[in-house]
């Protein structure tokens, strides 16, 4: 039995067991991976209520180089500035994307130069290339005629939603100039008004729902 193939029935069995617990990437670099702290258990609250998902509550961490990111067939990811992935941590991540696994990074500020430049590690075949409005992503629950809603200004520029897909599947999601993670936080973090929270837990909801089924 090869690698590839053990790697493939491992993710087979994890998956049915933890079908439905997500997580979050503890990366290397120095970048703040932890940030928005209430965002993902905000986003497992909403799906749970509104999207018939049974997430686990708490959402776990996993670090790109362990086989326990099998397990999980939505990870998450976000911060404001370096990444960096070692071989096996691109290899171990590859492996996991390619097997059926979802990876959705959202730029909390600052991201985007470092991520780029990481990503050709994991997949120096492949670019990142943005979904059209009417990629199925964005009408998985909700409905997003214009695509990936702008939450927050940063730099003013529009929100991108941009993808690697294997197969007609996009199996890693660059969500940037949007932060969506700051619209599932706590209404005291940012102050954002209500609607604007909600217009990004409802896309949140999108992803999640397009992870676990596609």
């Amino acid at each position: 039995m090869g690698k590839l193939t053990q790697v493939l029935l491992f993710f087979l069995i994890t998956i049915t067991i933890h079908g439905q617990d997500i997580a979050i990437l503890q990366y290397k670099g120095g970048g703040d991976w932890y940030s928005n702290p209430t965002a993902i258990p905000n986003l497992i609250q909403f799906c749970n209520q509104n999207i018939n998902t049974s997430i686990s509550r708490k959402p776990k961490t996993v670090k790109p180089e362990s086989i326990d990111i099998f397990q999980y067939p939505y990870v998450h990811m976000t911060g404001h500035g370096n990444v960096f992935f070692t071989d096996q941590d691109a290899q171990n991540l590859q492996n996991y994307l390619l097997s059926g696994g979802f990876l959705h990074i959202d730029d909390n500020y600052g991201m985007e130069p470092y991520i780029r430049k990481e990503l050709i590690k994991v997949f120096p075949d492949k670019e990142l290339v943005e979904l059209p409005s009417t990629h199925p992503i964005f009408s998985s629950s909700y409905q997003f005629p214009k695509g990936l809603p702008k939450i927050h200004e940063h730099d003013g520029k529009r929100p991108q939603a941009l993808g690697i897909i294997h197969e007609n599947r996009v199996i890693l999601l660059f969500t940037f100039e949007s932060d969506l993670g700051d619209g599932w936080e706590n209404p005291e973090v940012h102050n954002d008004p209500e609607d604007i929270r909600l217009i990004a837990l409802k896309m949140g909801a999108n992803i999640i729902k397009y992870a676990f089924e596609n």
